[in-house]
C-alpha cells in the first residue's frame, strides 16, 4: 500500500504541474483541460467541439510542449487525401543510379496529433485515422508501421458551420475516448485573454514529463481496482442507452436509435480510475463514473428522427440515464437503498 500511495502522489504531482504549465498559456477552460488530461492518462483520444478562436489548437500545442512529445498538426480540408496523412512510397535513386521505392512518413507519425477541423475532410480521408487510432499503427503498401508511444489524437470540429463539412461516421466517433465541448469564455476570461495576447509579455512553458513518464502513468491507472458493484453500475448505464433493451431508460426508448458501445463502458471505467487517483483514492466510486459520463457517452448516443426533430442534445439523454439508473440493485433488478 505504501508503494501505491507513493506512486499515486507522484501521479498527482505530475498532473498538478501539467495543469500549472497549461494555465500559463490557456485562460479558463479548467474542465476542458481536466478532461483532456484524464483521456491522456487513460490512453484515449479526444474530440474537441467548439466554435473557432477558443484556443483548442493552442491547448494541444501547449500540452505537447510541456510533455516533450513530438507534435504535428493536420489541417483537414476537402481535398486532403489519405496519403497526405499516412505517407506514401516515392521513387528514390542511390549513388549507383539504382531506383527503389522508399516510404515517406506522413504527419500521423507523431506522438500528439492535432486533427484540425476533422469534419472538413471526406469520409475516405477521415478513415485514414481509424487504423492509427485503434491499432497505433498504419499500413502502407502491405507494410505495417507501428507508431511511437504514447500516441494521442486530438481532433477539433466546428459545431455551427456545416457547409462543406462531412459528419464523422459513427465508427470513427466511437474511437474517441471523450468528446469535450469547449464553451465560450466569460467576460473576465476575455479580459485576461486580451491582456495575454495583445502585449509583449510571453509565457514560456516548462517541460514537465516525457513519453516514458506518460506510459508509466497509464500503467498505474490500470492498476486501480474497481469493485464488482461499480462495474455492474457501469454495465447498467450502458444498457440503459439501448432503446430495445429491458433496462432502457424512458428517454432512450423514445428518442435514441443506437446506444453506446462497449467502448463507452471502457471509457467510463478508465476515466473513473484516473479521477479516483486525482482525488486521492485507490478505488473507483459511483461519483467518479457519473463525473465522466457526459464526455464518455455524449458522442456514442445516436438520436432517432423524433429526437432530432425535438432538437434534443445527447447530454440530456445521458443526464436522464444517470438519474434513472440506480447505483445498486438486487437479484431481481430492483433498487437497493
Amino acid at each position: 500500500m505504501e508503494n501505491l500511495e507513493a506512486r499515486a502522489e507522484w501521479f498527482r504531482s505530475i498532473h498538478r504541474r501539467i495543469r500549472e504549465e497549461i494555465g500559463k498559456v490557456i485562460v479558463g477552460h479548467e474542465q476542458v483541460v481536466e478532461e483532456v488530461l484524464i483521456a491522456l492518462f487513460a490512453g484515449g483520444h479526444v474530440l474537441l467541439e467548439g466554435v473557432p478562436g477558443l484556443g483548442k489548437t493552442l491547448l494541444v500545442r501547449t500540452l505537447s510542449q510541456c510533455l516533450s512529445l513530438r507534435y504535428s498538426r493536420i489541417q483537414f480540408t476537402p481535398d486532403l487525401m489519405p496519403a497526405d496523412i499516412v505517407g506514401t512510397n516515392v521513387v528514390v535513386q542511390d549513388r549507383e543510379g539504382r531506383r527503389y521505392f522508399e516510404f515517406q512518413r506522413g504527419p500521423i507519425f507523431s506522438q500528439i496529433v492535432l486533427a484540425d477541423e476533422i469534419n472538413r475532410a471526406t469520409p475516405k480521408t477521415q478513415s485514414a485515422l481509424l487504423e492509427a487510432m485503434q491499432e497505433h499503427a498504419v499500413t502502407a503498401s502491405g507494410v505495417r508501421y507501428p507508431l511511437e508511444e504514447p500516441f494521442f489524437v486530438l481532433a477539433t470540429q466546428n459545431p455551427i458551420e456545416m457547409e462543406g463539412t462531412y459528419p464523422l461516421p459513427e465508427a470513427q466517433l466511437d474511437r474517441f475516448f471523450f468528446k469535450i465541448k469547449v464553451q465560450f469564455p466569460r467576460a473576465d476570461e476575455l479580459v485576461e485573454i486580451i491582456d495575454r495576447t495583445t502585449t509583449a509579455n510571453s509565457h514560456a512553458v516548462a517541460v514537465v514529463a516525457d513519453g516514458p513518464t506518460i506510459l508509466a502513468m497509464q500503467d498505474l491507472v490500470r492498476e486501480v481496482p474497481i469493485a464488482s458493484h461499480v462495474k455492474d453500475y457501469v454495465a447498467r448505464l450502458i444498457l440503459a442507452t439501448h432503446p430495445e433493451g429491458e433496462g432502457a431508460a424512458p428517454m432512450a426508448r423514445k428518442f435514441v436509435r443506437y446506444g453506446a458501445s462497449p467502448r463507452g463502458a471502457q471509457a467510463l471505467v478508465l476515466g473513473g480510475k484516473v479521477r479516483a487517483l486525482l482525488r486521492g483514492r485507490y478505488n473507483v466510486s459511483f461519483e467518479d463514473i457519473r463525473e465522466v459520463a457526459l464526455p464518455a457517452l455524449r458522442h456514442r448516443i445516436i438520436l432517432n428522427f423524433e429526437g432530432e426533430a425535438e432538437g434534443l442534445d445527447p447530454d440530456a439523454i445521458v443526464q436522464h440515464i444517470l438519474e434513472e439508473t440506480p447505483e445498486v440493485v438486487d437479484a431481481r433488478g430492483r433498487p437497493v437503498a
